[in-house]
């Protein structure tokens, strides 16, 4: 791995190797860089032929979701996304975050699948993989054109960000609401706005994580909030703070995520740590490895969400007391696929009962 180097509004401070490649390349920093260089994004067109993609998860949520861009600007050291991006021949590292593939015709792919036949009516998840409200969302608006395309079809989306951006499409969101097709989730990770600055250097603060869920909740949207990830040893402590502030900002389910490291993630979260919170890092990382078996990740379906020993276990009814005492007693909320339907069907369709 090159030497890692501190970069304003990044979460990563190097380019460690793609696993798929046997040569590592490794960028000589230029004689005059300092605490304030910052790479700049880059974007690149994502020729994808398909929109929707599928999981066979049990733990995620949703079988199908809809990602629009590929990497992610928010920059989040911990983002379990992030070896994703070495699919495409890119690093976890600072690529991740600073090269950025977009899907220009994802509205159009997606109306064109949810107008197929084989498509069968059901959740469509948005932000599966990385977060569709991300700053690029700001101009390009390929998440609100497919939001578009959920209500013309009345198809119910599932939508996790922590960016105030989806706010800005709120006129969507409540009329998909109006057919129970909207569920927002808003990630919190911390209240501590120092501590989210270095840990999700370009997502919006905890305070307007907070305000985005008032404003959610006042127009009538579902909303909740997703306490991802809880870092043992540096957030868990905060879930009873952030179940009371969500529930007072109008958040009426809630869900977590114990931190997960797979590959270079690993070599990554333990460098921000050493950068930001050296004085913490041999107890994090402790608590991380007495949740995942010793290690510092464990990718099994029935474990990898929530961890497992005496730490998970306190974790996990840590969290759960924290919501009852706030009053929210939901983890998800209740969508459907009876208004679903296919805009420009005819009468004589109707009469001889072509299925949906």
């Amino acid at each position: 791995m090159n030497k890692p180097f501190p970069a304003r509004g990044r979460g990563s401070a190097s380019n460690p190797k793609n696993r798929f490649e046997a040569i590592e390349r490794i960028p000589e920093p230029p004689d005059d860089r300092d605490e304030t260089s910052s790479p700049q994004t880059q974007f690149f067109a994502d020729s994808s032929r398909s929109i929707i993609a599928y999981n066979d998860s049990p733990d995620v949520g949703f079988d199908a979701s809809v990602n629009p861009y590929r990497g992610c600007e928010h920059g989040c050291p911990y983002c379990y996304a992030r070896p994703t991006h070495e699919y495409l021949g890119f690093s976890s590292g600072l690529d991740f975050e600073t090269k950025i593939m977009v899907k220009e015709d994802a509205p159009e792919l997606l109306r064109a699948e949810l107008s197929s036949a084989k498509w069968r009516p059901q959740v469509l998840g948005m932000s599966g993989v990385t977060d569709c409200y991300q700053p690029a969302e700001k101009k390009r608006q390929l998440t609100r054109q497919c939001l578009e395309i959920c209500l013309e079809f009345r198809n119910p989306v599932m939508i996790v960000t922590k960016n105030f951006l989806v706010t800005r499409d709120i006129d969507i969101l409540a009329e998909l609401a109006r057919y129970q097709c909207v569920g927002v989730r808003i990630s919190i990770t911390t209240l501590d706005h120092q501590l989210s600055s270095a840990l999700e250097p370009r997502a919006s603060r905890p305070a307007q994580r907070l305000a985005a869920i008032k404003i959610l909740a006042d127009a009538g949207v579902p909303v909740g909030y997703l306490q991802a990830p809880m870092i043992p040893g540096l957030t868990d402590a905060e879930a009873p703070a952030i179940a009371r502030a969500a529930a007072k900002a109008g958040a009426s389910f809630a869900g977590y995520v114990a931190l997960r490291l797979p590959y270079a993630v690993k070599s990554l979260f333990e460098q921000w740590l050493e950068q930001h919170y050296p004085e913490r890092k041999d107890k994090v990382l402790h608590r991380i490895r007495a949740i995942r078996g010793g290690k510092l990740n464990d990718a099994n379906f029935q474990t990898r969400m929530r961890g497992e020993g005496i730490y998970a276990d306190e974790m996990a009814k840590l969290f759960q007391l924290a919501c009852r005492r706030a009053g929210i007693n939901k983890r998800w909320p209740e969508l459907s696929t009876k208004y679903f339907r296919r805009p420009g069907r005819t009468q004589l369709d109707l009469f001889e009962g072509k299925s949906l």
